[in-house]
């Protein structure tokens, strides 16, 4: 299986916020902003895999910025790393200012999914190949996430958490 490139996953997903989208503040619902990244991460992952893909978690959101009625909102996601069967999604979300053009980072957030079959059963995926700055920096932070997380459930010991402990050394 050949190793991809975070880019050849890139998957912009580009609308307005309508009013029945929005809060009594009359800005995005949380849950609209998920619900739309969700849907660009999993196009995402399935671009990577060339699999059917589910979520499997949902790491981190951090809502940075409110989004209000009638902006345009860009959600751009691409796989940061690729591990047996499970791959992590970074995405960006950006609003557009109505009048200058200029793009602003309002969100961010890290999802997980897993390629599986058609019975729904696990199935490998390529590996990352990151090449800009970001991406590595993105891609080395992953495998730190997922060691925290597989930490904290339960699953490794603190011992076996290499980079996390690499952190303090």
């Amino acid at each position: 299986m050949q190793a991809k490139t975070p880019e050849e996953s890139r998957t912009i997903l580009t609308d307005m916020v309508l009013p029945g989208e929005t809060n009594p503040l009359n800005n995005l619902f949380g849950g609209e902003l998920l619900a739309r990244m969700d849907r660009a991460a999993s196009i995402s992952a399935r671009r990577h895999s060339r699999r059917i893909v589910v979520t499997a978690s949902v790491n981190h959101v951090a809502f940075n910025h409110a989004v209000p009625l009638g902006s345009v909102v860009t959600v751009e996601a691409k796989v940061s790393r690729a591990f047996k069967t499970s791959m992590e999604v970074f995405i960006d979300v950006w609003i557009e200012d109505r009048e200058s053009g200029k793009k602003t980072k309002a969100n961010e957030a890290i999802y997980t999914f897993v390629a599986v079959d058609a019975t729904g059963r696990p199935i490998a995926v390529p590996e990352v190949m990151p090449e800009t700055d970001l991406e590595k920096e993105r891609f080395a932070a992953a495998l730190r996430r997922k060691q925290l997380s597989l930490l904290l459930a339960g699953k490794i010991k603190p011992n076996e958490a290499s980079e996390l402990k690499a952190l303090f050394d």
